[in-house]
Formats: structure tokens, sequence, C-alpha cells
């Protein structure tokens, strides 16, 4: 075993591969923080709001106000000194902090492909991707390599293949197959579309998609490693994140995934379009063909490296299934929901009206949330127990500013998920002022009055 893995970290491949996705990543990033700040999303979603909800642990990570757009700015700056390889190591550092700063500035605005992004950003990080047709390779004969460790191109698939299989396994649950749940509530919703329109509100075509889709996540990286079927799989993916961006809006994800599919392709695809790029800036691509070979090294920083990498993918093949230490269905708890590529798997609505109490004097106050949240974070807050008690505790300590003494708080919430009745759902006599957020479960979910039988 031990023989096996030494021969396979010393097996090489072309480094065409790992240049070609550092640019079109790089430039993906671009064009997403600048069609993020072209729609007013940074001034509505990080500088209006009044509160911020944020994640566990990180509550220390807020906005900085109008110097928000700075960070943005930072991040765009970043992400195109990534793409043409220029200064790579800090470029990609720099990438990486500040979109995920903002990505744990709200919770609020979590999506599954912000996770992805700093994944893959982290990874790049230890990865040698200036080493070919960059600036830094350009300008320095030393860092030019030709050929590098096959497992720094392998290591991407392997991400991509986590985020489509777990996401595949994710599907198999009674609502999506037997139910084609949540799809039969979204798919008649863009029943106005031409050509395709009026079939999707036929009931056999929320079964075909939700069928599809899960066989589709299960299949497609097995599909895109062969090379017989490369081409037939990567007209899938094509075919597949076209028709979810067009049916449901998930912004840049589809293309992101579209192009990362391009990692499984030959390293004289990317050679290829390298060379038509080099063709359009003026750098012949033959000027980083020198056959040099980037050798591991035998040094303590190296073997930490491995080490680090080696944690985190394990990290990333357990940390989605620790939903299985909480009871209760995951659906209607969200305990260990998110970061588990659980894309699109339900519809959940609910309302929340908060009462304050002072204990002092028993007056109560019925909270307008309007005040306090914008409508997005409000509709958002209304079925995230952690959102919940968050809001709980900054009613609180609003209210007690306010002086009130030792304020309670208490919530009459109703959530309804995948298309069945609302019920109670956080227990009302509960003061949320007095429990804390951590990993244990919250008993003061009540309980789902149904069973969603899967993964």
């Amino acid at each position: 075993m031990t023989t096996a893995i030494k021969k396979y970290l010393n097996t090489y491949s072309h480094a065409s591969t790992l240049a070609f996705y550092r640019l079109a990543f790089g430039l993906m990033m671009l064009f997403s923080l600048v069609r993020f700040a072209s729609y007013g999303w940074i001034k509505k979603f990080y500088i209006d709001p009044v509160f911020h909800f944020t994640y566990y642990g990180f509550s220390w990570v807020t906005p900085f106000g109008n110097y928000t757009y700075l960070l943005f700015i930072i991040a765009a700056v970043a992400s195109f000194m990534v793409a043409i390889g220029y200064k790579y190591k800090w470029a990609i550092l720099t990438f990486f902090l500040s979109f995920t700063y903002i990505e744990l500035m709200d919770k609020t605005t979590y999506l599954n492909h912000y996770y992805f992004i700093t994944v893959i950003s982290l990874i790049l990080l230890f990865l040698p991707a200036n080493c070919y047709f960059s600036v830094d390779a350009y300008q320095n004969n030393e860092k030019r390599f030709e050929k590098i460790p096959r497992w720094n191109t392998d290591i991407l698939k392997l991400i991509l293949a986590i985020v489509y299989i777990y996401a595949g396994l994710a599907k198999l649950n009674s609502d999506w197959l037997i139910d084609a749940i949540p799809l039969k509530i979204w798919l008649p919703n863009s029943s106005n579309l031409p050509l395709i329109g009026a079939l999707l509100n036929e009931n056999w075509v929320h079964y075909a998609f939700s069928w599809t889709g899960a066989i589709y996540d299960l299949g497609i990286v097995f599909l895109l490693l062969n090379k017989r079927t490369r081409l037939f799989g990567f007209a899938l993916v094509v075919i597949f994140h076209i028709l979810t961006r067009i049916l449901f809006p998930i912004g840049v994800f589809p293309y992101v995934m579209i192009i990362s599919s391009l990692l499984f392709f030959d390293a004289t695809f990317h050679q290829k379009v390298l060379s038509i790029v080099g063709k359009i800036v003026t750098i012949p691509i033959v000027l980083f063909e020198n056959g040099k070979e980037k050798r591991p090294e035998s040094t303590f920083l190296y073997r930490g490296k491995m080490l680090f990498i080696s944690s985190f993918i394990l990290f990333q093949l357990l940390f989605p299934f620790r939903y299985l230490l909480y009871p209760n269905e995951l659906f209607w708890t969200e305990e260990g929901f998110r970061f588990s590529w659980r894309v699109m798997l339900m519809e959940k609505a609910g309302y929340a009206t908060f009462k304050v109490k002072d204990t002092l004097s028993n007056k109560e106050i019925i909270v307008n949330n309007s005040q306090f949240l914008t409508p997005f974070q409000e509709k958002q807050m209304a079925f995230q127990p952690d959102f919940i008690l968050e809001y709980a505790h900054y009613l609180h300590t609003h209210y007690k500013a306010q002086g009130l003494q030792n304020p309670e708080v208490y919530v009459e919430s109703y959530v309804a998920l995948n298309g069945r009745l609302s019920q109670k759902y956080i227990d009302p006599k509960i003061n949320l002022a007095n429990e804390n957020e951590n990993f244990e479960h919250k008993n003061w979910i009540l309980p789902f009055n149904d069973t969603i039988k899967g993964f």
C-alpha cells in the first residue's frame, strides 16, 4: 500500500491542466465579484442591514460599512492576479482570505458554491498553479515547469467528485424520489418559458427531473473519468447546468461547474486552449515547454503540506455526514445541513413572531421584525433555528439597552416543509435568551410530524 502511494505521488502530468484551471478560476471569480457589485448586492446584503447573522465562532467577522467595497475590490484584484499567475502565492492567499471573509460576513447569503470556491481556493494555495503559462513563470525561469506531480490536478477532480456524488446521495430520499418534491413545487413557476414551459406542469416531468438529477449527480464523474464517455459526459454537464440556470436563480454556479468539469479532459486540450490565449496576448506557449519536472521536496515543510492536504480531504469526506450525530429530521432541524453539498433539496417557509417580556414589570412587547431585519433576512430567519436563536439574543441585548430588566425572548413560529402543512416549529415556552449556540442538539425545536426516509 505504501509503495503504491509513493509510486502515485511520483507520477507526473502536464502542467497545462493546472494552468488552464488557474486562469479559468481566476477569471470566473473576477466576473462573479463584478457581477455581485453591479447588482448592488454589496450595499443590499452587507451595508444596509442593521443586523447580520453570523456563523457560530465567527461573530467577529462583520462588514466594514462603506469600506466593505474595498474588501470586494481586493478580492477582485487578487482573482485577476491569480488568473494571470502574477505573484501567485500572495494572490491566491489574498483571494482565499478576502473571499472567505465575505462569505462569513452574513450567513443569510449562504450558498453551496461560495463554500466550493473557498475550498478550491484553499487547495490552490498549495499547488504550483503558476509554474506554466503565467507571469511568474514568464519572468522567472526557476518557477517554470512543464511537468508536475499528477496529484496536483487529481485533487481538484476529487473535490469536484465529492460535490457531485454527495449531492447525488443527498437526493436519495423519499421526498425527492417518491414525491418529486420540491421540483413539483418549483417547476410550474417556470411554465411561461418558451418550448418547454407547458411541460413543466406535467407530473411525469417532475419525476423525470428528480430521478435524472439524482442519477446525473451520482454518475457524471465516472463518465468524465472515462475517455470514451468524456465528451458525452461533458455534453450532459453543459445541458444539465444550462437548464438549471434557466429554471432556477442560482447565479454563476452552473458556469463554475461547467468550467471545472474541463479538468477531466486530456492535457492536450488545455494546451490548445492556452496556445490560443497565448497568441492573443503575444506570449508563445512554447516558451513554457522546457521539459522540466517539479519534483516533490524532501523537507519538513513539504511533509507538513501533504499532511494538511490529506487531513483536509478526509475532513471533506466525513464532515457532510455529521448530521448523523443529531436526532430528528435533518431538513427540519437543519443541524448539519450546511457545508454538506445538499443542493436545492427542500422548499421551506415560515413566519416567526417574537415577544419580549420585562421580568420586573411583566410588560410584553411584540417585535416588529422589519425594524431590525431586511425582508430577505426575515424570510431566512423564519425557518432556520440558529438564525432564530441569534436574533433572539440580539433582541435581548437591544431591549435591555432600552431599559427592560433582564428581558426574556419567546417566539411563536410555524414552518412548512416541502409542501406540507405548516406546523409549530419552536417551543413557545422557551426563553431563547437563556439558550446558547453550540454544537449540541437544540432540544427547543419541536418534533417533525412526518418522516423523510433516505440520506
